[in-house]
């Protein structure tokens, strides 16, 4: 199995949240880029953000944040 383009968005746009403070999250404007708007709303579907235009991460979302950001690191050349 793959990623899907809309894997790939999810994911990325997962890895745009601040990871220092529970009390900081994103909001996406409707005049973003539509990949970037579905994407926040497949996220809050998956139950991974609280708002379907980005929000917070839930519980779910700050465990996804941390493994994207392990196999980000692991494919990264540095």
């Amino acid at each position: 199995m793959t990623f899907t383009n809309d894997m790939v968005a999810e994911l990325n746009l997962l890895l745009k949240f601040p990871n220092k403070s529970l009390m900081q999250g994103l909001k996406i404007h409707h005049d973003a880029e539509p990949s970037a708007v579905a994407a926040a709303k497949r996220l809050f579907d998956k139950g991974i953000v609280t708002l379907p235009d980005g929000g917070y991460l839930t519980d779910l979302g700050h465990d996804l944040f941390e493994h994207a950001l392990v196999v980000k690191m692991a494919l990264t050349n540095k």
